[in-house]
């Protein structure tokens, strides 16, 4: 099951949750509301939230309802389902009270950078402000003459985990998507530490949906790759991360409460813009495309700030 955050393109309208179902989107609370009126069950439980921040603060839960619902849903009212040219998709998760990155997490990346394989996960962080959807631009900041791409796995938690064990560590999982790790690299390289190089204004794409863990029960076979201008850049297989999602999930969790709705990038493969000879950085008007398996597509342009 494919969740979206979902607005229709007529002016003021909200972001609400939504299925994408093939080219129409589905929203989550009247489909709810006109099923469970319709049956007179109390099945479905309470109304699911509309908004994708309130739905997240229960995520694994209101997930678990959402796929009870979706095996039920048939001859939907017109105002309920949407075709997919009407609506704009957003950012997944709106709102996330925590973006953790993994830095040095694929070893032929670390080799590229001409760094050491980490002892223990590197871990920094992106804020709200950089967050962008799949639909959006990334923005070429005027402080920054090295932009570059990074396509990364994203995890999204779906309930409260504190000192998880990574044996039932994915059972914290609400789904996952792709994120972009835009780095600003002469900002990130100026100092020890990288964060001013990664939280640049409208620079982080992620989307376009979240993928629910019972399409994807094992991330630990994914393809990942990555092109600008229809050149590949990037291509990997999530086997190959250092440090897989399970122990990420146990080693973050004993250090910090991961809240439901908190992202976790996953660190990038061999192939960044940064590293090749000469290095081949993003310029206004390049086209960024992310492909993760069973996930789909991510493409974004790049325009000057």
């Amino acid at each position: 099951m494919k969740l979206v955050n979902y607005r229709l393109k007529y002016p003021f309208a909200t972001n609400r949750i939504g299925i994408i179902n093939d080219q129409e989107i589905i929203d989550v609370h009247k489909a709810h509301d006109y099923v469970a009126n319709k049956t007179n069950s109390n099945e479905l439980g309470t109304l699911l939230p509309a908004a994708p921040n309130e739905f997240y603060l229960n995520a694994n839960a209101n997930i678990m309802t959402v796929e009870r619902l979706f095996s039920q849903i048939q001859d939907l009212p017109e105002n309920i389902v949407f075709p997919r040219s009407e609506v704009v998709l957003e950012t997944p998760i709106p709102n996330p009270s925590k973006i953790i990155c993994i830095g040095t997490n694929y070893a032929d990346h670390v080799k590229e950078m001409g760094g050491e394989l980490p002892e223990y996960p590197v871990l920094f962080s992106k804020f709200n402000n950089a967050l962008i959807g799949p639909e959006d631009d990334i923005h070429k900041s005027a402080v920054t003459e090295k932009l570059d791409y990074e396509v990364e796995l994203t995890v999204v938690i779906g309930k409260k985990a504190t000192k998880v064990k990574k044996d039932n560590a994915l059972d914290y999982v609400a789904g996952y998507t792709i994120g972009n790790d835009i780095s600003a690299r002469d900002l990130q390289k100026r100092t020890p530490q990288w964060l001013q190089g990664k939280s640049l204004d409208h620079s982080t794409p992620v989307g376009p949906w979240l993928v629910t863990t019972s399409e994807i029960s094992d991330p630990s076979h994914l393809q990942v790759r990555s092109y600008v201008n229809g050149e590949q850049r990037q291509s990997s297989n999530t086997e190959q991360l250092i440090f897989d999602i399970p122990f990420l999930i146990e080693f973050i969790s004993n250090i910090m409460t991961l809240e439901p709705g908190d992202m976790i990038l996953t660190g990038t493969p061999g192939g960044v813009g940064f590293a090749m000879n000469p290095p081949a950085l993003l310029n206004d008007g390049d086209k960024v495309t992310l492909e993760i398996e069973k996930i789909g597509t991510l493409e974004n342009k790049v325009v000057k700030a």
